[in-house]
């Protein structure tokens, strides 16, 4: 080990707070290792190793509009923003007072502000963390410079991630918005040369990230040793300056050594003898130790740090060991915005507009309509207009949204009117369209963020999922309320590409509202309902609606709004009832039309939630129930709605609920095959001539 005893420390740190939350970590790993797993915590990931380099790290985010976004090795930056040493062990043998009430990994880690940096709610996903987190940056930006916020002033995100993750495709994602929008975002790179058990090398050519991106514009590399107090103070001082004073992104990748297994079932049998001995000759603490003493403390002073930290830390594992286990009656709650008993709505404390207290001009359901009708292009284009100049917080962003004004054209003419600060394109990246929405949410704003065709949207599923459950896995403390706009069925002709539907995918997720209008009013209603909750949706746009003659209807005014789970009766019948969505809406109108059967047609119009109420009574009058629907017959919503029929409503049934939906393929491209899978008019008119004969 160098001799570190005649070295000057450097300034920008409170060493002594340091020392004692690098002791304080290696303890709680150490008493968790040795004894709680795996009895009284069953997952357990070590930080040994990593702990002084975010100990530094966390120390100097002090803003309180900065943002962490973390990976779950981070306990040791957790603990240096403001986690308590009960929280830590509490969350991880989940007990009540863990950070998410136990309903998740106690390392899956989330913090609001406690006078430093936010932590943005991480995933256990590797690689996750970073697309939020360049929202987050982004978001500091657009509230600085737009908002004209001077609290922004000097705020930075800072996203953590060891040297598997940057082969992931969030990454790759973040660092191409990090550097071509100049964000405020430090890259924390902790190199410890294994992700589990695969070197390095796998994941990076060469096994050094910052080498391969030393040709990067717009990226400042800086390389240091994160187990070397002296080293890793000066650069992780240096990245923190740079990103504060406006230099665009930074990217430090310091060496750690992993001093423990990846988890706490990790023998570590894969590593090298020797370097295994490597790892523990650069030990952090020890050379902590050798940098402040007898610099800052004398042996005695460090013994009795060590005494101290012990105390404190045996009192808080005893602390959460007497917590109870979390109340099982409330596992359910928080999946959206809840109403508490007062009727105000708990509000999460962080993300979206509502707990900053955003007023909007009030809403209605009392359509004020216009002489003349209107396409549903259009009418979503006057409803983002009309959103966008009574929000300043609202953003829409893309692939094309900008000059081209979308590839259906919902977005012409916006950037013009309100600038490329709140309509622009975006790299072509899904994950990155996605991630960066649920960061610039999370950080105040209301994003509305366009996939362009649904089957596009699968890149993002690991992002749209994480943000549904983020108010539930959080126990409300955060909410990351997005709407995304994402047109998908046919259109002329189809194709397993631009034509998927698969709406039950986000019905099936947690935490998503899910809108599919059939016509131009209901876009509206429903589209505005969106932009003002505080609950994320998925705003579906049906390709063939989008310039349907049947969908055209007047513009019902700049307040319109339709509650989410409010069916639409589209025609009242007393022989059978009608249940569908999207552009089967139109289908089914006119089959009852042609065979004369008094239906009732009901357009659901939301689908989570959905109007269960008006279903079960218009099935108790007709005593026969119809469903048909655009996505796959298998599994489809339609299954959910028939199970509800049969369970509430079997004794008001004269007949089988009956289904007609897209056999189990894929959209075809040619014409005929198209209609010979999905439901037409003539197949609607001859499954309820079947149902009536029954």
């Amino acid at each position: 080990m160098p001799d570190l005893s005649a070295m000057e420390l450097h300034p920008a740190f409170d060493w002594k707070r340091v020392a004692q939350l690098v002791l304080t970590s290696r303890l709680i790993d150490d008493i968790e290792e040795k004894e709680l797993f795996p009895h009284k915590v069953p997952y357990q990931f070590s930080a040994r190793g990593h702990e002084l380099a975010q100990i530094l790290l966390g120390s100097l985010l002090n803003h309180p509009r900065d943002g962490a976004s973390v990976y779950y090795r981070s306990r040791p930056l957790m603990l240096a923003v403001g986690l308590t040493a009960e929280e830590a062990f509490a969350s991880d043998m989940a007990r009540s007072g863990s950070i998410n009430g136990g309903r998740d990994i106690g390392v899956v880690f989330n913090l609001p502000s406690r006078g430093g940096a936010t932590v943005i709610p991480m995933a256990g996903d590797v690689g996750s963390q970073y697309t939020p987190a360049a929202g987050w940056a982004q978001a500091i930006l657009y509230r600085r410079k737009v908002l004209k916020e001077k609290a922004y002033q000097g705020a930075i995100a800072a996203v953590l991630g060891g040297e598997g993750s940057v082969a992931t495709a969030g990454f790759w994602s973040a660092l191409t918005m990090a550097t071509t929008l100049r964000l405020p975002l430090l890259f924390f790179i902790e190199d410890n040369q294994y992700a589990i058990s695969v070197p390095g090398q796998f994941q990076t050519p060469g096994g050094n990230i910052a080498e391969n991106l030393a040709s990067f514009q717009n990226l400042t590399i800086l390389e240091g040793q994160g187990m070397d107090p002296a080293d890793a103070a000066e650069k992780i001082a240096r990245a923190v300056e740079l990103t504060r004073n406006d230099r665009g992104p930074v990217l430090l990748r310091l060496r750690v050594p992993r001093l423990c297994g990846h988890s706490g079932q990790d023998t570590q049998t894969y590593k090298p003898a020797d370097f295994v001995s490597w790892e523990k000759q650069h030990d952090p603490l020890p050379r902590l130790k050798a940098y402040l003493v007898p610099a800052l403390f004398s042996d005695q002073e460090w013994e009795a740090l060590e005494q101290q930290v012990e105390q404190q830390v045996r009192q808080a594992l005893a602390r959460a060991e007497a917590q109870p286990q979390p109340e099982t009656f409330g596992v359910t709650r928080h999946r959206y915005l809840e109403v508490g008993p007062d009727g105000a709505p708990e509000l999460q404390q962080v993300g979206g507009m509502a707990p900053e207290g955003v007023q909007l001009p009030p809403t209605t359901e009392t359509p004020e309509p216009e002489p003349t009708r209107i396409n549903m292009v259009t009418a979503i284009r006057r409803t983002l207009e009309y959103e966008l100049s009574v929000n300043p917080r609202l953003l829409i962003f893309g692939e094309d949204v900008g000059p081209k004004g979308g590839v259906h054209a919902v977005t012409l003419g916006l950037q013009e009117k309100f600038g490329p600060e709140r309509v622009f394109d975006t790299s072509l990246s899904e994950e990155g369209i996605v991630g960066r929405a649920v960061g610039m949410a999370l950080a105040g704003l209301m994003p509305v963020a366009e996939i362009q065709f649904r089957k596009y949207a699968d890149p993002a599923k690991e992002q749209l999922n994480n943000c549904g459950t983020i108010r539930w896995r959080t126990n409300n403390r955060f909410a990351a309320p997005i709407v995304v706009r994402m047109p998908g069925g046919f259109f002329r002709v189809g194709d397993p590409w631009h034509s998927v539907c698969d709406e039950v995918e986000w019905i099936h997720a947690v935490g998503w509202q899910v809108a599919f209008p059939s016509n131009a009013e209901d876009a509206v209603g429903l589209l505005r309902t969106a932009l003002r909750s505080n609950n994320p949706t998925i705003f579906f746009e049906h390709r063939h609606m989008l310039d349907s003659p049947w969908a055209r209807r007047p513009y019902p005014g700049d307040h319109y709004a339709i509650p989410f789970g409010k069916a639409r009766c589209i025609r009242e019948g007393g022989q059978l009832t009608v249940v569908s969505w999207g552009a089967m809406v139109e289908r089914c109108d006119a089959a009852i039309r042609k065979t004369g059967i008094d239906a009732e047609l009901l357009d659901l119009r939301t689908l989570a939630p959905w109007d269960q109420q008006v279903v079960l009574q218009s099935v108790e009058k007709t005593r026969r129930c119809l469903i048909v629907h655009e996505d796959g017959l298998t599994a489809g919503f339609g299954a959910e709605i028939a199970a509800t029929v049969v369970r509430e409503g079997f004794f008001n049934l004269d007949a089988p609920v009956e289904r007609l939906a897209v056999p189990d393929v894929p959209i075809p491209y040619s014409v005929p095959l198209m209609n010979a899978v999905v439901p037409t008019e003539e197949q609607i008119a001859q499954t309820m001539e079947k149902l009536m004969a029954f």
